[in-house]
C-alpha cells in the first residue's frame, strides 16, 4: 500500500516539484513542462488541503484516484477537492507544452467563489468522469488560464485576489458548460446507465428492506461504478430530476401500491419499504404528495 503524504500548502506543492517559490501563498499556476518529478513518485498517495484543476494532453500520465484509473492521452481537464486522496501510477512529463494546474487554498476564495464552490459537482467526481475537451472548448480555458497566470506574476495588490478568482470562476462555470455538453454527445452511454439505474431500484425494492433500508445516491453510484455526484449530474441531465429525486419517486410509486393492499397496515408498508419509524414515512409520503398514507388509502 502507498504511504500518503499531505500537502498543506502552495509553498509545499512548489517544493514537492522543485519550482521556484511561488508569487502568491494561496494560489498557484504552473505548466508541467517546469515540473521535476520524484523517483519515489509513483509509490506516494497524496492529499492536499488545495483545489487543484490541471489540463492534460498529449502525455502518458496515469492519475489514479478515487475508485478508478484514467490513462490521460487526449485534452482532458481532472477536479481535486481538499483531502482527495490521488496517486501517479506512472508520470512522463515530457511533450506536455501546453498542460497547466491551476491550485488554490479554500483562504484564498472571495465570497462569490466560496459560495458557489460546492456547487461545481465535478471536484468531486471519479476519475474516469473526467471532462474531454473539444480544440475549441480547450482554446478557451486557456484564455483564462492565461489572464490569471499573467495577473499572478505582476506585483500583488489589492486587486489580485477579486481578478484571478473571478477567471477561476469563468474557468468554472465554462466546465459545468462542457460538461453539459458532454452528457449529451454520450447519450447513448448515458441511457443505459439509466437503464442499469432502474434496474438497480427495482432488484433493490424487490428485497425486504426492513434491514437495508431505502437505497441512497451514493449506494446507487456504487453499483453502476459511477460517483454518486455524476450520476446525479447525467440523470439530471437526461430526465430533468436528480437521483434522489428518482429515488423518491420511486419509492412513492412503490409506497402507492403497498396502500392498495389493505391488509397491510400503514407501519407495515413503511417498514416493507425501508423506513426505521412509520412517522418517517407518513411525513414523506405527505410531503412528495400532499395527502397522509390514511387519506391516500381512503380514497382508492
Amino acid at each position: 500500500m502507498n504511504k500518503i503524504q499531505h500537502v498543506k500548502s502552495i509553498t509545499e506543492v512548489h517544493q514537492l516539484f522543485q519550482l521556484p517559490k511561488p508569487k502568491h501563498p494561496l494560489v498557484s499556476v504552473f505548466r508541467h513542462k517546469d515540473l521535476q518529478i520524484p523517483t519515489n513518485f509513483s509509490s506516494i498517495s497524496f492529499t492536499t488541503d488545495l483545489f487543484m484543476i490541471s489540463l492534460k494532453e498529449n502525455q502518458q500520465v496515469v492519475v489514479n484516484y478515487g475508485r478508478e484509473i484514467y490513462d490521460f492521452q487526449e485534452g482532458t481537464v481532472i477536479f481535486l477537492s481538499p483531502n482527495q486522496v490521488f496517486s501517479f501510477k506512472s508520470a512522463d512529463f515530457s511533450n506536455c507544452e501546453e498542460e497547466w494546474t491551476l491550485a488554490f487554498h479554500p483562504d484564498f476564495m472571495t465570497q462569490n467563489l466560496g459560495n458557489d464552490i460546492d456547487g461545481y459537482h465535478f471536484f468531486n467526481y471519479e476519475a474516469n468522469e473526467a471532462l474531454h475537451l473539444s480544440e475549441d472548448e480547450k482554446l478557451s480555458l486557456n484564455d483564462y488560464l492565461d489572464k490569471i497566470e499573467k495577473e499572478y506574476y505582476q506585483q500583488i495588490d489589492k486587486h489580485t485576489q477579486e481578478i484571478i478568482c473571478i477567471n477561476i470562476e469563468t474557468i468554472l462555470k465554462y466546465c459545468q458548460r462542457f460538461y453539459a455538453r458532454q452528457f449529451i454527445t454520450r447519450k447513448m452511454n448515458n441511457n443505459r446507465y439509466l437503464a442499469k439505474f432502474e434496474r438497480y431500484l427495482k432488484n433493490h425494492f424487490a428485497q425486504n428492506l426492513t434491514d437495508s433500508g431505502l437505497p441512497t445516491v451514493k449506494q446507487c453510484g456504487e453499483a453502476l461504478h459511477l460517483s454518486a455526484h455524476y450520476l446525479s449530474d447525467l440523470l439530471k441531465a437526461e430526465t430533468g430530476k436528480n437521483a434522489k429525486e428518482h429515488i423518491d419517486l420511486y419509492t412513492i410509486k412503490k409506497a402507492k401500491t403497498q396502500l392498495q393492499n389493505h391488509e397491510l397496515t400503514i407501519s407495515q408498508v413503511a417498514y416493507n419499504l425501508g423506513f426505521d419509524y412509520p412517522n418517517h414515512f407518513s411525513k414523506f409520503f405527505k410531503s412528495k404528495t400532499g395527502l397522509s398514507p390514511s387519506m391516500y388509502r381512503n380514497s382508492n
